[in-house]
């Protein structure tokens, strides 16, 4: 049946769901084409190996819970010590399907570092920093590539001196802002602000899932997608453009309501598609990822402007994400995108341990 995969799903973050979506279509797309072994992950942090997420999905549930795990396995309680013994026997790599903090930040990029397993995706610094938007932003800004105006506060900040905060954020950059967890995706927790009033609502919602917050300023211009593939010499996917259903590409108008329109390709002229994909690739490159990434843009309206917004070191994999839907037209369709990936992940793996 070829390689053997682990593959990561659901998660402590509040992404939990998306990734649980994630993975029953992967499943289902390389079903006989590799052997997988699921390990579903708790929102309190245990595991439970073999519980697939198509049985979630059947179920028309996205959570896993702990009423799944088999009874008195030590496994479950002990995920160090399941990945270093039980993992590395088992199976060739891993596919870490996880959005989010605790999964998509390096934490779980580092145990499978220490556990000496190959796995998909960026490493433990790429993975931090892509997770990071704080620190992406300072890092895309250092390899110049054209990006928003944005401030950044922390909890304290915001408690102590929210006046401050206010007055600052209307002289620097005005409303409408978006005010955004700097540690999460899949647009959770993000407000667009017109007001003082929901600039406060805002924070409030931001706060209860990161101690630091990103406040954008607002672009008026349509939204870009563009999928990298590759390790060290990585490719772009063809652009695509998404029409949100609702003001702005919220988690409700992504997974819940799935009104928005996915334009492959985008809208965009042979030099701005160029200037995309010659972006997408820099910003890929400047954090230092491997394997995929998908970069998001904005195509200002005023006068066409390319601006990037931000880097997805694990994109959304369900049937209606655009990281697998724009390699699909590119020419590399879904179950071959994962047999890239998996490529890519043991050819990184064996690089790096050239290095000793």
């Amino acid at each position: 049946m070829g390689l053997k995969m682990a593959l990561l799903y659901g998660g402590q973050s509040g992404e939990h769901e998306v990734s649980v979506m994630s993975a029953a279509s992967v499943v289902q797309a390389i079903r006989g084409q590799m052997e997988i072994l699921p390990i579903g992950i708790t929102k309190e942090g245990q595991w439970i190996p073999g519980l697939s997420p198509e049985t979630l999905a059947q179920r028309g549930c996205w959570t896993v819970t702990s009423g799944e795990a088999p009874e008195d396995d030590g496994l479950v309680q002990n995920p160090a010590g399941f990945l270093l013994d039980f993992l590395r026997r088992r199976v060739d790599l891993v596919f870490p399907l996880l959005h989010g903090p605790m999964g998509e930040d390096g934490t779980i990029q580092g145990l499978l570092e220490l556990a000496g397993i190959p796995y998909i995706g960026a490493g433990v610094a790429a993975s931090a920093v892509g997770m990071d938007k704080e620190m992406m932003k300072a890092l895309f800004k250092q390899h110049a590539l054209p990006i928003g105006d944005y401030l950044v506060y922390r909890r304290y900040e915001w408690e102590s001196a929210p006046e401050k905060v206010r007055k600052e954020i209307e002289e620097r950059l005005g409303y409408p802002c978006f005010v955004k967890p700097a540690n999460l995706g899949s647009s959770v927790g993000i407000s667009k602000a017109h007001n003082r009033a929901e600039l406060d609502a805002a924070f409030n919602l931001a706060l209860t899932y990161d101690r630091k917050v990103v406040v954008e300023a607002f672009l008026d211009g349509r939204e870009v997608e563009c999928g990298v593939l590759g390790n060290d010499q990585p490719e772009p996917s063809v652009p695509g453009e998404i029409v949100p259903g609702a003001e702005f590409y919220s988690y409700e108008d992504k997974y819940i309501k799935n009104d928005s329109q996915l334009i492959i390709p985008a809208r965009l002229t042979d030099a701005q598609r160029a200037k995309v994909q010659e972006l997408a690739v820099r910003a890929f490159k400047a954090i230092d990822c491997a394997g995929m990434g998908r970069v998001d843009f904005f195509v200002l309206n005023r006068d066409g402007q390319i601006v990037v917004n931000e880097i997805n070191t694990i994109p959304g994999f369900t049937k209606i994400s655009m990281y697998p839907k724009l390699w699909a037209a590119t020419g590399l369709p879904y179950p071959e995108l994962i047999q890239r990936l998996a490529g890519l992940a043991l050819e990184r793996f064996r690089d790096r341990r050239r290095a000793g």
